[in-house]
């Protein structure tokens, strides 16, 4: 049964199986994808907080936090459902390329 529902960067996920023994696989693609340590994660997602869009949702800064977009075109295929201005983009691209 779930009790509740929480979205989690990749390196969170990484984290919370970090002790268990069995899942080698999980491990193994979590240690592959993961792209930034967990201080670093959680200071984009603070700085991406930050910014106070409304339009971006939890679930997007996670994606953000997990993807790194590096241009516009990568910002826009995470943002599939919601029309951003360049200046939000531009303003979303100026955090996540400091890292």
């Amino acid at each position: 049964m779930i009790l509740s529902k929480k979205p989690v960067t990749i390196v969170e996920v990484k984290e919370i199986v970090k002790d268990m023994d069995e899942n080698k696989e999980l491990k193994d693609y979590l240690k592959k994808f993961a792209k930034l340590s967990k201080d670093k994660a959680e200071k984009l997602k603070e700085e991406l907080v930050e910014l106070n869009n409304l339009k971006i949702k939890e679930e997007d800064i996670i994606k953000l936090v997990d993807f790194l977009p590096q241009d516009k075109e990568d910002v826009s295929k995470i943002f599939v459902d919601t029309s951003l201005s360049d200046e939000e983009t531009n303003a979303i691209l100026e955090v996540t390329k400091k890292y």
